[in-house]
Parts: structure tokens; C-alpha cells; sequence
């Protein structure tokens, strides 16, 4: 049940904890040490160095559902990273070696269908296992590669996000096993009962660790990639600038007459009869332009020519 409180970031720590203890997980997967007393979330934050925005940001997600963010610019991406790659070392390396050993203690090794629910339960967790460690050998290191300023042309996010499915079928069918054919006496009863507790938790947590990477990791990244792309056109569209300054050949009053032109969209023919010359002056004309700029396209004649004020940016059809 959703709580339906946004958590911000002068509420005392403990009162997330106090509504929600399910949260003392997430606490850990940031980095977050116990014993911070009264103090705010901005507080204990700063102090074991955890942006407040993007663990907010994920507390109130997982809480109520919330992903309007005021500013997704803010979110840090480390931070994600760290809580990310943390949950994945807690659930590999701890939650579901936990479970199957209460499995094996609550079942009859001797009964075959006690084997059958190991196998299954070793099958979901070798699926889950290798999902998370393609997202720690590809993904991760694809992203502090962007952080970098470190492009991958073969790879994207949405490649990511494509192939980006839970693994809960061979769970469920573990679940409905053990709720219909088990157990045979009330001692395993018992164990069995606080096992599939510990499961149902254990795939709740999962789906909402699926649903912070797909509403908030992933959007993330988006934006990353998009800015990577800007920057590698200004990048290039400064070099071009650079290239076309230090050019000791200069265009002629007729040549930038054609420049404007080509920018307006006019054919050669209609050049030709906007400024009263022959078509193949025209041709001339731009041949001489493409030598002394570097400059092969209308695109990038139409950069040149608001760079350079020969037309005002308003007056082009972007």
C-alpha cells in the first residue's frame, strides 16, 4: 500500500524509516550507515556522501510511484550506479544464497520433488544472476564511459532497455509448488512458511529494483546520451569555425550572395535568377565556396552563415 507522503529533504531520516522499514535495505545499497541519529536526510547525506536529490528521488519513486521529478538534471548518475551495483552485491551475494538454504533446511532431500524445487530455484537464480552481471561487465561500464565523455557507437541505452525483462516465471511456478504440494508435517510447515515469506519479500524488492532502472536509470541515461551527442556536434561545428578563421581565403560579396541563397533553400537555376547569372556561374561559384570552406553541405553552409551573420538564425528553417 502506498504511503502517499513525499519525503523531502529537511525530514528527519529516521522518520523514512519509522513509515517504511523496508527502506533500511535501500539504506544500505547507497552507502547509508545506521546511527544518524535526529539528523535530516540533507544531513546524513552530506555527511556519508550520497546526493539527497537522486536518493529522494528513488525513496519517493519506490514509496508512492512518484518519477516527477523537478529537476531530472539534478539526478546524480554515481549515485544510481552505487545504489544500482550495491542492491546487485546484496541479492547475488547474500539474499539468494539466504533462501535457498532455508529451502534445503525446510525440505526432504530424499523426496524428489523437494530436488525438483532446488533445481528450479537454482535455474531462477542462475537467470538472475547472469541479468545482473551483464548490467555490471556492459551497461556500467558503458555509462562511466559517457560520464567520461567516452562515446560507443555499437551500443546505446536502448539497447539496454529492449532486452530488459524480469525473470520471475520460474519464481512464480516455485511459489505455486510449494503453497499446493508442501509440506508433509507442521515442522516443515514452519520452515517452509517463513521461506516463502522471505520469497515473496525477496520478489518485491526485485520488481521494484527493475522499476527504479526502468523509470529512473534508463531516462537517466537517455538524457546522458543526448548531451553526449550535442557536445560532439558543437565539438565539430567549433573545429569547422576554427578551420574556416584560420583559412587565408576569404569569400567574395557574389560568393556570400550565394551562401545566403543556398541557405534559403533556391536551386542552382533559381540562384541563377536571383542574382542574374548564368547557372553554371552559379556552379562555379559554389565549387570555389566548398574549396576555401571545407564546407560540402547545405547544413553546414547554413552554420557558416549565421556563425559568421550572413543571416540572422530566426529567418532559417531549422
Amino acid at each position: 500500500m502506498k504511503n502517499q507522503k513525499m519525503y523531502e529533504a529537511d525530514d528527519k531520516m529516521i522518520l523514512l524509516i519509522g513509515d517504511n522499514y523496508d527502506l533500511l535495505q535501500s539504506l544500505g545499497s547507497f552507502g547509508i550507515n545506521l546511527g544518524f541519529g535526529d539528523k535530516t536526510v540533507r544531513e546524513v547525506c552530506e555527511e556519508q556522501g550520497v546526493d539527497a536529490y537522486t536518493f529522494l528521488a528513488v525513496v519517493n519513486f519506490s514509496i508512492n510511484g512518484y518519477k516527477e521529478f523537478d529537476d531530472a538534471d539534478r539526478l546524480s548518475i554515481p549515485t544510481l550506479m552505487q545504489y544500482l551495483k550495491a542492491s546487485h552485491s546484496y541479492y547475488l551475494d547474500y539474499e539468494l544464497p539466504f533462501i535457498r538454504k532455508k529451502l534445503v533446511d525446510g525440505l526432504d532431500e530424499n523426496d524428489n520433488l523437494a530436488r525438483l524445487i532446488l533445481r528450479l530455484y537454482d535455474e531462477y537464480a542462475h537467470d538472475i544472476r547472469r541479468h545482473m552481471q551483464y548490467e555490471e561487465k556492459t551497461v556500467f561500464p558503458y555509462v562511466k564511459g559517457l560520464l567520461e565523455g567516452k562515446g560507443n557507437d555499437n551500443y546505446d541505452i536502448e539497447t539496454f532497455s529492449k532486452h530488459h525483462s524480469q525473470t520471475d516465471v520460474k519464481l512464480r511456478e516455485l511459489k505455486n509448488i510449494i503453497i499446493k504440494y508442501l509440506p508433509s508435517d507442521a515442522h516443515r510447515n514452519s520452515q517452509l512458511t517463513a521461506t516463502l515469506y522471505d520469497i515473496y519479500n525477496c520478489e518485491n524488492w526485485l520488481n521494484q529494483h527493475a522499476d527504479v532502472e526502468e523509470e529512473i536509470f534508463i531516462p537517466t541515461i537517455r538524457r546522458l546520451e543526448q548531451k553526449s551527442k550535442q557536445n560532439d556536434v558543437s565539438v565539430k561545428i567549433s573545429s569547422m569555425i576554427s578551420q574556416n578563421t584560420e583559412s587565408n581565403e576569404t569569400l567574395s560579396d557574389r560568393e556570400k550572395d550565394v551562401v545566403i541563397c543556398v541557405v534559403q533553400g533556391m536551386t542552382n537555376k533559381e540562384i541563377a535568377n536571383q542574382l542574374c547569372i548564368s547557372t553554371n556561374t552559379v556552379i562555379t561559384h559554389r565549387r570555389n565556396i566548398a574549396r576555401k570552406l571545407q564546407i560540402h553541405s547545405p547544413a553546414g553552409l547554413t552554420i557558416y552563415a549565421i556563425v559568421n551573420n550572413l543571416v540572422d538564425i530566426s529567418s532559417v528553417n531549422l
